[in-house]
């Protein structure tokens, strides 16, 4: 009995290996459309944000619109809206003060810089520093 439950298991493991191998290029192709498809509209969102707001709310809309988020994309999609929010923003006064330098491999100071004003603020999600990453690249490279 054991052997036929082992034996059925191991035949739905080949059988659902199979359909996702068959299928991958169509389910690449709809992934890769759907990201697409996110990446315009949370771009359109932080241009048009972007356009009545200055820098300080486009960051905190960005972060009050990722707290608790936990997956890859909200974090890369709450990352295209700060990016595009930002390059049409108003300047904030002191909106750069106290934010490090961009670098490409980030100190120990960048990091705990990241970590605790994500803590400060109480911002779950680990993507958080991503996203202050992106404040100083920001202030690093100004437009």
């Amino acid at each position: 009995m054991a052997k036929k439950v082992w034996l059925g298991a191991l035949l739905l493991v080949v059988v659902a290996t199979s359909l996702f191998w068959l299928n991958r290029d169509a389910w690449l192709a709809d992934f890769n459309a759907e990201r697409a498809e996110q990446k315009e509209q949370y771009q359109r969102a932080g241009l048009d944000f972007g356009k009545q707001n200055d820098q300080q709310a486009c960051l905190n809309e960005a972060l009050q619109s990722f707290d608790g988020c936990l997956g890859y994309s909200c974090t890369v999609n709450n990352g295209v809206f700060l990016k595009a929010c930002l390059s049409q923003a108003s300047a904030t006064p002191g909106f750069c003060d106290g934010v490090p330098e961009f670098r490409e491999k980030p100190t120990e100071d960048d990091k705990s810089w990241a970590k605790y004003f994500c803590w400060d603020n109480n911002i779950r999600g680990e993507g958080c520093r991503l996203l202050m990453r992106q404040q100083a690249f920001f202030c690093s490279n100004p437009p």
